[in-house]
């Protein structure tokens, strides 16, 4: 689960007074999903029953560039995430754009996903409102005890090019060069895409290949094997290129080897709209060390060709700045607020 909040502010608040709700809050949550990720009930929690279990629970915060407007320290929001661009086949509703702050919970146990999420805004109420809330689900762990790749509502392995442990570094983490306060946190961009499945049923698996570049069953691009294969964008058959050069596999290609970001994607199937059959798609959370370098470019070269788009749109969009991790004694956001 996704939820994004606004500070609420009195029309004659000042900065240090919006800066100060905002440690409030990092405060409260990290006292609060400290306990819940021990299976230790919040202070104030009201059905402590329903906190017994951790279920792989995690709790991740997250900061809007708004909110660092909004407190004063605009000139410490990395530029990325500020100066994020708009895609030509984005079709953004502002409900699920934006935000000051973001809460990102997960666990094997949608009750517990639940649980933590009311404990954790109950507690800030008189400090922020939620904007949002954006659920997903993946495979479950127990059902795929691998960890494999997980797979969308169309079908097709999500998330196959993922950097693994020694390139975390350079491509996920940041280094405090331009931002000391942020050094061991990163930056994600999160991303609402609707999935137009009843067109997509209309495909055979042969054309699905060739929109995608890999093959349905097992993931392999059309010119190996295996999943873990890398796509050769050169190779033909006839003369014609057995990946397409505008496939989904061939433009999200990295160009250079900073083009690249971990991809973490989840499901979403929710009530139909009004006149629709489906209101099902994609949350795709990307988190990378620059935006700006590894994810815009890839994002620009699929929103110019992809084959895909006739089949997915983009309708959410936000950054934030994730800050690192902290000490039994700190709080979350502490190395940026003090």
């Amino acid at each position: 689960m996704f939820l994004a909040l606004d500070l609420l502010s009195a029309a004659d608040a000042d900065m240090g007074t919006a800066r100060e709700n905002l440690r409030s809050i990092l405060r409260l949550w990290t006292t609060d999903a400290a306990r819940l990720t021990q299976g230790i009930p919040a202070l104030a929690d009201t059905e402590p029953e329903l906190a017994t279990t951790t279920a792989r629970l995690t709790v991740t915060a997250g900061l809007g560039p708004s909110v660092f407007a909004k407190t004063g320290l605009a000139d410490r929001c990395p530029a990325s995430a500020r100066d994020f661009p708009a895609f030509s086949t984005d079709r953004l509703d502002k409900r699920w754009c934006g935000g000051d702050l973001l809460l990102q919970i997960c666990a094997d146990s949608p009750l517990l996903v639940a649980h933590a999420a009311r404990v954790l805004l109950k507690n800030v109420r008189s400090l922020a409102s939620e904007r949002w809330r954006q659920t997903g689900f993946r495979t479950p762990r127990p059902e795929d005890p691998s960890g494999g790749t997980m797979r969308n509502l169309m079908g097709q392995v999500d998330g196959t090019v993922n950097p693994t442990a020694p390139e975390l570094d350079s491509l996920l983490w940041h280094q405090g060069e331009d931002h000391e306060w942020l050094k061991g946190g990163t930056l994600l961009v999160l991303r609402r895409i609707t999935m137009n499945l009843d067109g997509w049923d209309q495909l055979d698996r042969k054309l699905r290949d060739l929109v995608m570049g890999r093959r349905s069953d097992n993931g392999a691009p059309l010119s190996g094997e295996k999943e873990s294969d890398e796509p050769d964008l050169t190779m033909t058959r006839g003369g014609i290129p057995v990946i397409p050069a505008t496939s989904h596999v061939a433009l999200a290609r990295h160009r250079n080897p900073h083009e690249r970001f971990l991809r973490r994607p989840y499901n979403f199937d929710d009530a139909p709209l009004p006149g629709t059959s489906s209101n099902a798609g994609l949350i795709f959370a990307a988190y990378q060390r620059d935006i700006a370098s590894q994810f815009v470019p890839v994002q620009q070269r699929l929103s110019e060709r992809d084959e895909f788009n006739q089949w997915n749109t983009a309708v959410g969009s936000a950054v934030f700045v994730m800050p690192p991790g902290t000490t039994e004694d700190g709080y979350l956001g502490r190395s940026l607020l003090g």
